[in-house]
């Protein structure tokens, strides 16, 4: 367990510092120390006291502020396989992709069994279609056969959200049979609730996990279930599902077909994963860029995300500076012409300073600004100012607009 010194204390109100945050810049620190040794041996023997003592999902975090190419290292020196899932079910995309390009089939085609089809889906998507079919061909055909079942629906809709793999039972079961079914299948993941069929395949109820611990064994479920208040097709769109998700404070959302028969739950994780995921982009689309804010994407890749409404808004004030100059009297010289750009460069400076502070508010209420990577934010946001207005007076001078 981390111990904190007395300088490394938390300050209660402070946006910038929580206790995740906090860990993340020790933690942080640590990986730089580490990665500062002299030798290859040293180095090693340190990622493995450091993956030792700390949990898979910090460490996952962690490695999104490390150059793409050493996040590798730190995966290897994961102490156990479920370790190495946990890390890529809950890093980002750009260390997904290093770790996959470092490790070779066998060993990727064991990390994917060990995950649930939902997740192997989210993990692959960064995969080139040879190599997936490569790892899917290695799989067990059950397992195959349900990731292929999720891949198959669009992108930001619920058959991706959803998992496959899920406990369904008759009304004529008992509590003592679920039990057993339960135990018999320890891969599948017990949600808050089961549910209940009917011998078409059509779903009628769900039990509650806690019904189940309190009941008699031999009672029947068709006697405790409740009815299915609210479910979505695998067609619905995410904002769909956190909708219905937030407004009834559902905890395990199921998912049917047209013909009304389970083919999927969406997880109580799962949920709350998808409503900051819509809820960031749609932060981002408030302040006119296409970055996702809650991963550490590089400078240059950020740059393209907020430099087409910027661009907007260059020609929008271009446009706007050639009808006011078309009135130009010739007395008022070239300082009159000068302050026709006055809206241009007030519309410019004001989207650049929104995208800006947008993405830093919601960097901070996440948790990911903290007072250790603060200098660092602030230099890359400084930069990303100086290249948008570089590049764009670049524009205007090549273009030969006002020459």
């Amino acid at each position: 367990m981390d111990t904190y010194s007395e300088e490394d204390q938390i300050h209660p109100g402070n946006l910038m510092e929580s206790q995740v945050s906090h860990l993340d810049d020790l933690l942080n620190k640590k990986l730089e120390q580490a990665f500062h040794k002299q030798t290859s041996h040293v180095i090693f023997h340190e990622l493995a006291s450091i993956a030792a003592a700390h949990s898979p999902i910090d460490l996952a975090y962690a490695a999104s502020r490390l150059p793409p190419n050493i996040r590798p290292l730190l995966y290897e020196n994961l102490t156990d396989l479920m370790s190495r899932v946990h890390f890529m079910v809950n890093t980002d995309a750009i260390t997904r992709s290093a770790v996959f390009r470092h490790i070779h089939d066998v060993a990727a085609k064991e990390l994917i069994e060990q995950m649930a089809p939902d997740e192997a889906v989210c993990v692959m998507e960064e995969l080139s279609e040879r190599r997936f079919k490569r790892l899917i061909d290695l799989l067990e055909p059950a397992k195959a056969e349900r990731i292929r079942q999720i891949r198959k629906h669009p992108s930001y809709c619920a058959g991706r959200l959803m998992t496959n793999e899920f406990f369904s039972f008759l009304g004529s079961c008992t509590i003592a049979e679920v039990a057993a079914k339960i135990r018999d299948n320890p891969g599948v993941d017990v949600t808050h609730q089961i549910f209940v069929v009917n011998e078409l395949g059509e779903l009628v109820g769900f039990v509650p996990a806690r019904t189940l611990m309190i009941n008699p064994r031999n009672l029947h479920l068709s006697l405790l279930m409740r009815p299915i208040q609210h479910k979505v097709s695998p067609e619905s769109t995410r904002e769909e599902v956190v909708e219905i998700a937030g407004r009834y404070k559902i905890s395990v959302l199921p998912v049917v077909d047209g013909e009304n028969h389970l083919v999927g739950v969406i997880a109580h994780e799962d949920l709350l994963e998808t409503a900051e995921d819509v809820a960031d982009e749609t932060i981002a689309k408030m302040a006119g860029t296409a970055e996702k804010v809650s991963e550490h994407e590089p400078v240059r890749k950020r740059f393209f995300a907020r430099a087409p409404w910027l661009l907007v808004t260059l020609f929008a004030g271009l446009v706007n500076v050639g009808v006011i100059s078309s009135f130009q009297s010739y007395e008022g010289g070239l300082l009159t012409f000068v302050l026709f750009f006055v809206p241009l460069v007030t519309g410019m400076s004001g989207n650049v300073g929104i995208q800006c502070s947008t993405v830093l508010v919601r960097s901070m209420a996440t948790g990911l600004l903290s007072l250790g990577n603060r200098r660092e934010v602030m230099l890359k946001e400084l930069l990303l100012g100086g290249r948008h207005g570089c590049g764009f007076w670049l524009f205007v001078r090549l273009s030969g607009l006002f020459s």
